[in-house]
């Protein structure tokens, strides 16, 4: 198996946590949810505008242990820069070879020319882009269903359902995950944030463009934080993968991520400050 079918793969379930970072107009099952969903599109779409602003830290786990990551926004297009290893920051020698290649593309990006940065700028708005226009058929795959208030937290919160529509037929090879899955939406009832997002597969998906076939049994949970004023950002993801490549390769995938320390960076293009691994 290349390693660019399984990465391929992977994209497709990476897809999933892009939908959740915008939102469109929703078509719901009942009419109760409808101001629910229509206050909720409102918030999400500026939330999602608001990712570029911000800098932030990124922990990624895994059997081996974790890495922490510093996301940091550098003229118009992220940038990771590793901190730390199993919660203890790197090593002094680490550290130097992670700031020298920090200042390399920090000199690489003032030195493009127009048309360079338009290009990179663009790369990274395209796939943006791409993850917010997916989303417009997810809310046509899915109907929703109000189960009652909660308490989730410290916060209550709308539970709703989300189930397949019958007839929805995908337009594009990324859409077909959506006709197996369901889920359930946790909305906060005051500023109608979206909380908490869980979606599995219950039914297996062909994508024929990679000889792949999604199994039951992938799932994914997503959870939301206010960061500043009325602008919520991800707290925490995490995904298990379960998929048959080639017709009877099977494949497993697991991801498990939390992001913290948001922050909005500088004005333009300037060597950004240390951050605090809190």
């Amino acid at each position: 198996m290349a390693l660019s079918e399984i990465e391929s793969y992977t994209e497709i379930m990476g897809v999933w946590l892009a939908l959740m970072l915008s939102a469109g107009s929703m078509r719901s099952a009942t009419s109760s949810v409808t101001p629910i969903i229509e206050r909720s599109v409102k918030a999400n779409n500026r939330d999602w505008r608001a990712v570029p602003e911000y800098n932030y830290f990124e922990r990624d786990r895994a059997a081996s242990g974790t890495r922490t990551y510093q996301v940091l926004m550098i003229d118009g297009s992220p940038y990771q820069r590793l901190v730390a290893l199993n919660g203890r920051a790197i090593s002094p020698a680490r550290r130097a070879e992670e700031q020298r290649k920090l200042d390399q593309v920090l000199a690489e990006r003032r030195n493009e020319s127009p048309a360079e940065r338009a290009k990179r700028v663009a790369a990274y708005q395209k796939d943006r882009q791409r993850d917010h226009e997916l989303l417009n058929q997810m809310v046509q795959a899915f109907n929703f269903m109000l189960l009652g208030r909660r308490r989730l937290g410290q916060r209550t919160v709308y539970v709703l359902r989300a189930t397949p529509r019958a007839g929805y037929l995908p337009p594009n090879r990324e859409a077909r995950t959506l006709i197996g899955m369901q889920g359930k939406l946790w909305i906060d009832t005051q500023t109608y944030q979206w909380v908490k997002v869980e979606a599995e597969v219950v039914r297996p998906v062909w994508i024929e463009g990679f000889l792949a076939r999604v199994e039951p049994g992938t799932r994914f949970e997503l959870e939301y934080t206010p960061v500043s004023g009325d602008v919520w950002l991800p707290k925490h993801f995490a995904m298990k993968a379960h998929a048959t490549i080639l017709f009877f390769i099977p494949h497993h995938d697991q991801e498990d991520e939390s992001y913290f320390g948001y922050e909005k960076p500088a004005q333009g293009l300037a060597d950004p400050p240390a951050m605090p691994l809190g």
